[in-house]
């Protein structure tokens, strides 16, 4: 191979040593975030009128955009000896590449699959369907895993450069947790038909919460040796969704699809975002503390931390997004989906069903479980992540 090829492979931006592939990752994953929440906007607005909708193609682009990545570089690293990339690679089945790169082309394959499965699924059993379905939980994990390939990807090039350039683990550092935002943004997607507004006085929206959280949070933290990485990540989210509730508004739409109870005339935005900010910046303060403590007790102690300061502060602020103070564009609370009915809950701005005495504390006690576990299972992943170099 000549030395322009190698260069050219290699390449790198003048500021920090980032290789090219890991920014077209991070661009696939941000593409199929900006991608996914508008799919959710324009069929909470429209109506599913067509496959082919921009959301739909800013979605599959990230697959599409993976599988371009994973495939030129398996071809290199397979077939071209003696290159450094090559030396920071692993072999499946008689093919080399980075590891994170076998994660996202499966994740591209996925998501692929996923794309007429979906299409025949909603020609058979409706237009407008869950989001929980099975042709969207392929998608999403199809997704999962192209985010977890691409944090692979800078987690091996961060791993490194952590002794040898101070510059480049730093912006690796930067772009792993943004990632790790990016995945943040993703399971609450996924988990937002339990945390509506109106079901946040519902125990499951915790249990919820507290299975899907903190294993990504204690998973950040202890990979990307970063003393905030739960905050960031959660500020990441916070941010995304902030951004819908402020930008989608300003693009007409109107509803394509019957019946329409609720007339529109513009994208209808997510809601606002869960108060998971809090319960992360809490995680951070305690995990430098019991730094030396077992994970198991690190563990315990971080599913009651995680579940009591989520509880704490998101049961009180869903009294708020029901009530009038929180009608005004910031908070989002003003903007129904076209087929919403006058009688609903969320029109009506009454909790669904909320849970009381024992039920309730059954539930939370259950989220407490759970969250250990989680964190648990993101601790020891997370610590595993810290030694990926390949």
């Amino acid at each position: 191979m000549s030395t322009t090829a190698n260069t050219w492979v290699e390449f790198r931006s003048p500021a920090a040593s980032v290789p090219w592939y890991i920014w077209a990752g991070v661009l696939a994953v941000t593409s199929s975030s900006i991608g996914g929440a508008w799919d959710v906007s324009w069929h909470r607005s429209i109506g599913r009128d067509t496959f082919w909708t921009p959301a739909h193609m800013a979605i599959y682009a990230c697959g599409v955009l993976a599988g371009i990545i994973c495939t030129w570089l398996i071809v290199y690293c397979t077939f071209c000896r003696n290159t450094q990339l090559r030396d920071a690679s692993v072999s499946v089945f008689g093919l080399r590449a980075p590891l994170g790169v076998f994660f996202a082309g499966w994740g591209g394959v996925a998501m692929l699959m996923a794309a007429p499965f979906d299409n025949w699924w909603h020609n058979a059993y409706g237009l407008d369907v869950k989001i929980v379905s099975p042709p969207h939980a392929l998608l999403i994990l199809g997704l999962r895993a192209v985010s977890f390939g691409v944090l692979f990807l800078i987690l091996a090039a961060m791993n490194r450069a952590a002794q040898a350039d101070a510059a480049s683990f730093k912006l690796l550092q930067v772009l792993f947790l943004y990632v790790g935002g990016l995945a943040i943004t993703g399971q609450m997607f996924f988990l937002q038909e339990y945390t509506w507004d109106v079901k946040l006085h519902q125990a499951i929206a915790y249990i919820a919460m507290g299975i899907g959280l903190p294993m990504l949070f204690a998973t950040f933290s202890q990979a990307s040796r970063s003393r905030w990485a739960a905050t960031s990540t959660a500020a990441v989210y916070t941010l995304f969704v902030i951004a819908e509730i402020l930008i989608l508004p300003l693009f007409p739409a109107q509803p394509k699809l019957g019946p329409v109870f609720n007339p529109i005339t513009h994208l209808i935005p997510a809601k606002f975002p869960i108060l998971i900010l809090a319960p992360a910046f809490a995680l951070d303060l305690l995990w430098q503390r019991l730094r030396n403590w077992k994970p198991w007790q690190i563990a315990l102690v971080s599913g009651v931390v995680f579940v009591g300061v989520l509880t704490a502060v998101e049961w009180p602020f869903a009294h708020f997004l029901l009530s009038d103070a929180s009608k005004n564009r910031f908070f989002g609370t003003i903007y129904f989906d076209y087929n919403s009915r006058a009688s609903g809950y969320d029109r009506m701005r009454q909790f669904f069903f909320p849970d009381h005495g024992a039920a309730l504390f059954s539930g939370l006690l259950r989220s407490v479980l759970y969250a250990s576990i989680s964190t648990w299972i993101g601790l020891r992943f997370g610590r595993w992540m810290r030694g990926v170099q390949r």
